[in-house]
């Protein structure tokens, strides 16, 4: 537990976190923050692409449909538990689901980067399940919020547009097209700057994120105590059932580990913007501040570690 703690990635997440408790001045410029998003989405569909180039379909087929059923399943699950349990209003059911049954890219590096350091392997074509588990899950929430409502924000083939054409999908999907098209061998030469410099180049960006978490506590305190209980229990089930899925799906415990994670993450970049269009009455700050000021730290401290051990746990099970 220690180690997870003294990881670099944690400890830059803190450092933004403390400075934006204190308000000090650290901040990124918003172009630097911009440009390593975009470094980030892309290098992360790129190395999907090129390691999809080595797959065959045999290999992804069980994967991404588990990928697909848990987006599904975390989607409505979260609706009714937050409308039912958590007594939100209908929109702010709708909008919680969204964001948790959808992922958060962010996550998905934190999770990469912590195989890599203790050297577990894991299959190379995850970064697919995290653009599969991407979108259903928002078209889900909007649906199961419309099916009851009596005023609607705009028609799904905007709000398709909307989640297809979101800055972070978008660059997921132009990096994994890109590597598929280049292949391992074309693809070498870029290597330096896309893996090797990859977890530097993330830390930045963690740096930021714990900043964006201190600016949210304000919201966190206005939410009432089952936001911030949802925001660590959702991520708790989703990392069991991600891992259970992950492993009856035939990946190796560091791709169920992989799987687990991105189940439990939440997003706060997809999601709020398809969630504004198409639900304009929900309240989206209460699930960006739940997602990136309570699940993302969480996951980052605890979260990871502990679906880790879930996926080998099952795994020596059998």
């Amino acid at each position: 537990m220690l180690e997870t703690f003294l990881d670099p990635l944690f400890l830059f997440f803190l450092v933004g976190f403390v400075g934006g408790v204190l308000r000090s001045e650290l901040k990124l410029p918003e172009a630097v923050y911009h440009l390593l998003s975009t470094y980030l989405l892309l290098a992360i569909g790129l190395k999907g692409g090129v390691q999809l180039a080595k797959a065959t379909p045999g290999e992804v087929a069980l994967p991404a449909l588990a990928a697909l059923g848990l987006g599904v399943v975390m989607a409505v699950v979260v609706f009714f538990f937050a409308g039912k349990i958590g007594r939100l209003v209908r929109a702010d059911a709708a909008a919680f689901a969204a964001h948790y049954g959808s992922t958060s890219a962010v996550t998905f590096a934190a999770v990469i980067a912590m195989l890599a350091r203790t050297d577990t392997p894991h299959e190379g074509f995850l970064p697919v399940l995290l653009v599969i588990m991407e979108i259903p899950a928002i078209l889900i929430a909007i649906f199961l919020h419309r099916m009851g409502a009596a005023t609607r924000g705009a028609g799904y083939g905007m709000v398709v547009h909307e989640v297809m054409l979101n800055r972070s999908v978008f660059l997921l999907l132009a990096g994994m097209l890109i590597g598929l098209a280049a292949g391992p061998g074309r693809f070498e030469p870029f290597e330096v700057l896309f893996v090797t410099a990859f977890k530097p180049i993330l830390a930045f960006f963690v740096l930021e994120m714990g900043l964006l978490a201190a600016q949210r506590i304000p919201d966190l305190r206005k939410s009432g105590a089952f936001v911030a209980v949802a925001a660590i229990g959702v991520p708790l089930f989703g990392g069991a059932i991600g891992g259970w899925a992950g492993i009856l799906a035939g990946l190796s415990p560091g791709g169920a580990t992989v799987l687990a994670t991105l189940t439990a993450s939440a997003s706060y970049i997809a999601a709020p913007a398809a969630v504004r269009v198409a639900i304009p009455e929900a309240n989206t700050g209460l699930c960006v501040a739940a997602a990136l000021g309570v699940t993302f730290p969480f996951n980052l401290a605890l979260g990871i570690p502990l679906y880790s051990w879930w996926a080998n746990w099952l795994a020596a099970r059998g």
